[in-house]
């Protein structure tokens, strides 16, 4: 389908503005089915979609798409919806973690003083992270970014992002045995 520019084209608007609402109009509502079909939310598969189109705007000229761009659509929604979907799953968790680990007096003192703990032991073994491991930990999971786009801001692979996240995890996992089930729950992708 050929987009095709309309005669006096409404003031200030590019062609790349007018054939991305085209892009946009045509297949939004195809999109917010397929989103709507993985997480059966009407509210959340409607800002999935355009999450998907406003990093898809953001990107623009510098995005390759090497397939159609329907298949990069459907395909970017997918991945956007299963990452929220995780996200659930690991606020279920913690919120079942904190439900089964308060104390039943309400003495939230004492929980206080674990997570006060933990932050300060974490602190600590984030500090023994070689730099590169620390930073690429950091992206993933306090700034929630996708191993690709991690690579892509610090200019690496993929795989390398990989491999630091690897050594991060063994090396966290070393140094907070104690904490482990909470920060299972706090930091795997469930």
């Amino acid at each position: 389908m050929q987009v095709h520019e309309p005669q006096g084209t409404p003031a200030g608007q590019t062609r790349g503005e007018i054939e991305f609402e085209a892009l946009f109009r045509q297949h939004f509502k195809s999109l917010y089915a397929y989103a709507c079909s993985m997480l059966h939310d009407e509210m959340m598969a409607e800002e999935m979609v355009q999450n998907v189109f406003c990093k898809l705007w953001e990107k623009g000229a510098d995005l390759k798409i090497q397939q159609s761009i329907t298949a990069y659509l459907y395909r970017a929604v997918y991945h956007e919806c299963l990452n929220y979907i995780r996200h659930l799953k690991v606020r279920a968790a913690h919120q079942s973690f904190v439900k089964h680990h308060q104390s039943p007096v309400g003495d939230s003192g004492g929980s206080r003083v674990q997570l006060r703990e933990l932050q300060v032991k974490l602190e600590a073994a984030m500090k023994k992270l070689p730099e590169k491991c620390r930073v690429v930990f950091q992206l993933s999971r306090f700034e929630e970014l996708r191993y690709q786009e991690i690579a892509d801001r610090l200019q690496i692979s993929v795989k390398t992002v990989e491999n630091q996240m690897g050594k991060a995890l063994r090396i966290l996992r070393s140094e907070l045995v104690d904490f482990l089930p909470l920060l299972l729950l706090l930091f795997l992708n469930l």
